[in-house]
């Protein structure tokens, strides 16, 4: 779920935190993925005709494998270097969202069996989207296609989203590609949305900077942080009846939640009995994750013969159409990636100023080398003398009688004499 109405407010509060971009935009970059959230992108927006789930002749779910394949093979294509990061175990914290979210499975489950019985396809299509959830089968099945096509994956050991947002940190990717507004909330440098959308809604990438964003707001990172937590995140509740625009207006005066618990009229605005928002806070501030210097990404060559037997005889898919994908594949391995021209200007100015360095001593040496012993007095008097003279006698050899006045010569007049030039 992330941070609700988060980007609502940046679009109302802080616009320029916020820049659309095209996909061919982010040629080589590195792009972290969260992948649980592509998993369920996938899942929901990969059906078949009657709205139903993809599924192979076994009645097995294929849509997230389909949604992976193609979409992994699009950003290799477009130059994009994917790493795919996968949640590990749910901080305790997040328990309470996790049954709410079971309970809305739930209710929507009871909602589709009605309008099946009403024959009322159209709500049991919108509400059959409402039930979709990864599964710890689909992650696996995810995991084991993306090493067979050579592409790297993480495990983190708590939220995908605060792994990926350390990677952009330590700088060994460019951005995180989520829907989640939460990895901002993580102090996300680079934030992209709908990176991960069918290509069919052409929708612009949303590029998001969380240094932009606290500097648009005026707020520090703890105020954010707050700010978030009031406007309702994961790891708890929020305070009933603060909204977006009273939670922006309630921290940008009191700075933090516990200021704002003794300043507000509590029974108009209830506060949850036994609020854990200093644990959810922490829980931003200091993540659970893996050291990044010890992560090390390598892209690897894709394994043909284990594609064709995961994907074609163990999943059902087209042999065709995986070996065309492995085509592509290979030809995005030898390709490479193409430099970037910012990047490119960069490295350019570096070695322009090294360069300089080290030739400055180099020419003064030159110099001392080249330059001639000066001659002496009596010899600079004589040469000056010399010149004089030769002057003098070159303006009176100079004079030469006046040319006759003629009319312009035509182009074919030249011809002969150009052709009898022997030089």
């Amino acid at each position: 779920m992330g941070i609700k109405q988060l980007s609502r407010l940046i679009a109302d509060q802080a616009p320029n935190a916020m820049k659309q971009c095209e996909f061919k935009n982010y040629f080589s970059r590195t792009v972290a993925i969260d992948a649980s959230m592509a998993l369920y992108q996938f899942l929901i927006a990969i059906r078949q005709g009657d709205g139903s789930q993809m599924m192979n002749e076994a009645g097995e779910i294929t849509s997230h494998l389909l949604g992976t394949f193609y979409r992994t093979i699009r950003m290799l294509e477009a130059g994009i270097k994917p790493v795919y990061v996968f949640d590990g175990k749910p901080p305790v914290m997040k328990s309470g969202e996790l049954k709410k979210r079971k309970e809305a499975r739930t209710k929507a489950e009871n909602q589709i069996a009605e309008a099946k019985e009403k024959g009322d396809e159209e709500t049991v299509n919108k509400f059959s989207r409402r039930i979709v959830k990864v599964l710890p089968e689909h992650n696996e099945e995810a995991k084991k296609l993306l090493k067979l096509m050579g592409v790297p994956v993480i495990t983190a050991p708590c939220e995908a989203e605060a792994q990926a947002t350390a990677l952009v940190r330590a700088k060994k990717v460019f951005a995180v590609a989520s829907e989640d507004m939460d990895c901002l909330t993580f102090d996300c440098h680079c934030l992209l949305r709908n990176l991960m959308a069918p290509e069919s809604k052409k929708l612009p990438v949303l590029e998001y900077s969380s240094e932009k964003l606290l500097k648009e707001l005026d707020m520090t990172r703890d105020s954010f942080i707050d700010m978030c937590i009031l406007l309702g995140c994961d790891y708890c509740d929020s305070i009933k009846g603060i909204g977006p625009k009273k939670a922006f207006e309630l921290i940008k005066k009191h700075k933090n939640i516990e200021t704002i618990i003794k300043n507000i009229d509590t029974e108009k605005y209830i506060v949850p009995e036994d609020w854990p928002y200093k644990e959810a806070r922490r829980l931003f501030l200091e993540p659970e994750i893996m050291n990044c210097d010890e992560i090390e990404l390598k892209w690897t060559n894709p394994d043909k013969q284990g594609m064709v037997d995961f994907l074609v005889k163990e999943k059902g898919f087209d042999e065709t159409r995986v070996l065309n994908g492995y085509a592509k594949l290979e030809k995005c391995k030898k390709k490479g990636n193409q430099g970037r021209i910012d990047t490119f200007f960069k490295t350019l100015s570096v070695t322009k100023t090294t360069t300089k360095k080290k030739e400055e001593p180099k020419g003064k040496k030159r110099k001392a080398e080249t330059s001639k012993p000066k001659p002496p007095a009596k010899q600079l008097k004589k040469d000056t003398k010399n010149k004089k003279s030769t002057k003098k006698e070159t303006k009176t050899t100079k004079k030469t009688p006046k040319k006759e006045t003629s009319s312009p010569k035509k182009v074919s007049d030249f011809e002969p004499e150009q052709k009898n030039r022997k030089d």
